[in-house]
């Protein structure tokens, strides 16, 4: 298969599915170009904060498209490229983009509420909290997860002797462009910073703004290339941690928001670079798909079903998606006709980022997955990537070393940006779980117990050391948790999606396949996940040690198996309940019982458009008099 032919079919498939279904679903549900979204309405620097369509876009994009896309459809790819092809294809347009896209129109409509309140205010508060427990729970699973693989791609590859064997040096060749990504990952985070400083000191908008971040993000690349940091793996791992206490405890609008702006800056490049790589390759008839088709449906990881499909995850459905949805994106659309492009059109494009992982690494698969041991993938899926588009870049006649550093400075900041946006949530779920409402501001209350547990800097250090512990035990072994934890979450959050369109008298039969389809996946590979470490727990004991392989090093049982049944048990059982709850509550409810908006709007609602309301009011009394 020619790699440029399965792009533009891809590229030409989703567009219409944007047009198409995207823009049919947000007419069917109902778009009020005149409503006051709650990121106006309840603005307040810190959360609400209302922005562009394209920030809000930027923001959500690249939040979500982190490693999934790129690690997801490359694992899956054990099973051929066309299973892969065909569910990213399908699952995107009907499946994941609606997820996205529903979760973020529900919570718009009901004052920003996160995920976990809308499950509150449809289904009750005890399912309110069992769900902000299996939030919390699963965005641990991803801290650990994208954490390692960060932390894998940035350090350093030693120096090997005689024997094989890595000694304490370091191979400065082969380390450079992983060491220029990780200094240009730290730098990021303070000139997005700056940058966040200079749009509100000078109001920059439109081109000025483009353009300052295009000559802050060039200065940050040229000093990164120029002071590349050698650390190894754990020494990463300190790095960002420090990284993500800041980046989930501090107002969005100082860190997060800008940085999003910077980052979708670069992933358009990143698309662009890849989109002309591909077709330079294919004009030098460079651009065969080696990969095979299809190899079966049971691979050494399973059967296709359900591993294909929580593999795949963030490159056709992510349950993560409407955390981000819900908890951060809301809360920032400035116009409700905004919330297609952002919550359905951000899922397309990342169906692309996907599918150009795919078309990648099936070029790359005649050179990179015959070197390793048993052909096995030479590296992480970040640094296969990496290196397919450089090779492209190259093509067009892009410097090796530039090129190679600059894709490897893209897919890790886009883990990063995940990474944050997951720590934020995650801390906002586990104060969430304390709060005695489901009011925006009942998380910042100071008093009694809240004034800890509601404390943003106390959450995201709680939250961040189980991710740390988890971390160790490598993504390879949290992969299968988190895939099916995610669609299990986005099971969830499609069921509570068609409890709240039941309520609000719209229709939402368009949501139940998938909801059925993700249940009986998810439940599968939890069970699957929990009999895996069941058996390396009965073959080794629970304190023993999984003995090292050609691939793998030697790791414990308990620190890696064990804590992985804990968490799976713990997620089955919780997104039982949740789900039983939410089925039992979607057929009990009467069609058309609940307005969108609460008839009483948060306290914080009320005060912000009592001032804005008291703003214009005078203006409104000299025109009349005039």
């Amino acid at each position: 298969m020619n790699g440029v032919l399965l792009m533009v079919v891809a590229a030409a498939v989703l567009a219409c599915g944007y047009l198409g279904y995207g823009r049919w679903l947000a007419n069917k549900w109902g778009i009020d170009k005149e409503a006051l979204t709650p990121a106006k309405r309840m603005k307040d620097g810190k959360n609400f904060s209302p922005v562009s369509a394209f920030t809000a876009f930027a923001h959500q994009f690249s939040s979500i498209c982190g490693a999934g896309p790129v690690t997801g459809t490359i694992v899956a790819m054990a099973f051929g490229w066309l299973p892969v092809v065909l569910w990213v294809l399908v699952g995107g347009i009907f499946f994941g983009a609606v997820h996205d896209f529903g979760a973020l129109y529900a919570s718009m409509k009901n004052n920003g509420k996160s995920l976990a309140q809308l499950i509150e205010k449809y289904i009750g508060k005890t399912g309110r909290r069992l769900f902000l427990l299996f939030c919390w729970l699963f965005c641990i699973i991803v801290i650990a997860a994208f954490t390692d693989m960060v932390c894998g791609t940035f350090k350093f590859t030693p120096v090997m002797d005689a024997a094989g064997n890595a000694t304490a040096a370091i191979d400065f060749t082969k380390s450079y462009a992983a060491g220029c990504a990780g200094t240009i990952s730290i730098l990021f985070t303070f000139v997005a910073i700056v940058f966040g400083w200079a749009q509100k000191k000078f109001n920059l908008t439109g081109a000025a703004e483009l353009v300052t971040g295009v000559v802050l993000m060039v200065l940050m690349f040229a000093v990164g290339m120029q002071f590349p940091l050698y650390l190894d793996k754990f020494q990463w791992f300190a790095v960002v941690m420090v990284y993500l206490v800041f980046a989930g405890a501090m107002p969005i609008s100082v860190l997060k928001t800008p940085r999003d702006y910077l980052t979708a800056i670069m992933m358009v490049v990143m698309i662009v670079c890849a989109v002309l790589g591909i077709v330079v390759l294919g004009v030098n008839g460079q651009a065969t798909m080696t990969a095979p088709m299809f190899t079966g449906f049971s691979t050494a990881s399973g059967m296709m079903f359900p591993v294909l499909f929580v593999s795949v995850a963030c490159g056709a459905l992510s349950g993560f998606h409407s955390l981000v949805s819900s908890g951060t994106s809301s809360k920032q659309v400035e116009k409700e006709q905004d919330a297609v492009k952002v919550g359905y059109g951000a899922m397309i494009v990342e169906s692309f980022v996907g599918m150009l992982a795919i078309i990648v690494a099936g070029i790359m698969f005649s050179t990179m997955n015959t070197t390793g041991a048993n052909g096995a993938a030479v590296g992480t899926p970040f640094q296969i990537f990496a290196a397919g588009i450089s090779r492209g870049m190259q093509a067009f006649g892009i410097d090796a070393t530039v090129a190679t550093v600059f894709m490897t400075m893209n897919v890790s900041a886009l883990a990063l940006t995940s990474l944050d946006a997951v720590a934020r949530i995650a801390r906002t779920s586990f104060s969430e779980f304390f709060a005695k409402t489901n009011d925006a501001l009942a998380i910042d209350s100071k008093a009694g117990y809240m004034k800890v547990l509601g404390n943003p800097w106390f959450a995201t250090v709680v939250t961040l050391l189980p991710g740390l512990a988890l971390a160790f035990g490598g993504y390879t072994n949290i992969w299968p948790l988190f895939g099916a934890s995610n669609q299990l979450l986005g099971g969830m959050t499609m069921i509570t999606l068609a409890v709240f369109c039941k309520c609000t008298g719209r229709k939402g039969w368009m949501l139940y396949v998938p909801v059925a389809f993700l249940l009986c996946c998810t439940f599968t590979s939890l069970v699957q996940s929990a009999m895996g470490c069941m058996t390396a727990i009965q073959a080794y004991g629970f304190f023993g040690t999984i003995p090292a392989t050609a691939t793998t090093a030697a790791v414990s049982v308990a620190a890696t198996k064990g804590l992985q049944l804990v968490f799976a048990i713990l997620l089955m059982v919780l997104g039982l309940i949740v789900a039983v709850n939410c089925l039992k509550e979607f057929f009990t409810k009467e069609a058309g019982s609940l307005p969108d908006e609460e008839p009483e709007w948060s306290e914080m609602g009320r005060a912000e458009y009592g001032k804005e309301a008291a703003a214009e009011a005078p203006a409104d009394a000299a025109t009349q008099n005039a």
